[in-house]
């Protein structure tokens, strides 16, 4: 199969799996912060890939790697999963969802600039409209959200947020060059564990709240999302580069939506229908550029 072609696959495979994720949390922590469930996430997903890496033999890979690689991993996912997030669930906080996310789902078109920039990277005016068109969907699928009134701060955060993710992007993409797909996945999920135990002394009371059932959803959660989720971008990014990527798999967002119609029975919007047209016309463009 094509390299384009299974990249974005792979890529859209992402999306779903961070789509079900989604739904998983929405479905078991509904008295629960976002920031707590996160860190039990992490942890789970940590605790996951060291079974695998200790199964297939992978800590050895690790060990190889040069502490220059090893720091940049440890930034990248502290970018992407600590720092990034943080910001996120602060603007949502302060401004809620439909303020919040058409702003931080711009991060896309910020890992082409920086791909472009520092990568050097080509970046066709396709890509760049089928970018737009997903961050568009994503837009109109969130107008269907209520109103909010803007909070300065929040603002702020909203745009820290994507540039943060697109900041990881750009570090794991860069990585992906000299660290195997499996292990670079792993250790990303691993260090980020590390530095979301920065919060764990706020959080540790609500931790331990934690039922067992919201346990095995969290679980799932972190199955779905961050081990196959993260795998599978990854890998994408690994053969198509993360100016193609990031783009498709932005539509997750989408997905959830129209998931939680389908498996929590949410109300139906036509904007979701809207938004699922601008998106797969601008997954096309992107896999045909």
């Amino acid at each position: 199969m094509d390299a384009l072609i299974l990249g974005v696959l792979a890529a859209l495979a992402s999306a779903f799996s961070w789509a079900a994720s989604t739904i998983l949390i929405k479905a078991g922590m509904r008295d629960k912060s976002p920031v707590a469930a996160n860190i039990f996430r992490l942890y789970a997903v940590s605790v996951m890939f060291t079974a695998i890496f200790l199964a297939n033999g992978t800590f050895s890979k690790v060990a190889e790697l040069s502490p220059k690689l090893l720091a940049v991993a440890f930034v990248s996912g502290a970018f992407g999963f600590v720092i990034g997030d943080y910001f996120y669930l602060n603007a949502l906080k302060m401004m809620g969802v439909s303020r919040t996310v058409p702003i931080t789902s711009t991060y896309p078109l910020w890992v082409i600039l920086w791909a472009s920039l520092f990568l050097g990277r080509e970046v066709s005016a396709q890509i760049i409209v089928g970018a737009a068109l997903v961050v568009s969907a994503i837009v109109v699928v969130r107008k269907a959200e209520e109103e909010e009134r803007i909070n300065p701060k929040g603002f702020l955060f909203a745009i820290l947020a994507p540039i943060s993710w697109s900041f990881a992007i750009l570090t794991m993409d860069w990585l992906t060059g000299y660290v195997d797909v499996l292990t670079l996945a792993g250790i990303r999920m691993m260090f980020a564990a590390l530095a979301v135990s920065l919060f764990l002394p706020r959080y540790a009371g609500e931790l331990r709240r934690i039922t067992l059932r919201e346990a095995l959803l969290l679980t799932g959660a972190a199955a779905t999302g961050l081990l196959l989720g993260q795998y599978l971008f990854v890998y994408s990014i690994n053969l198509v580069g993360s100016q193609i990527s990031a783009p498709v798999s932005a539509i997750n967002p989408i997905i959830a939506s129209t998931l939680a119609i389908l498996i929590l029975k949410e109300p139906p919007n036509r904007k979701i229908l809207e938004g699922l047209i601008l998106a797969v016309l601008g997954v096309i463009l992107i896999s045909t550029g």
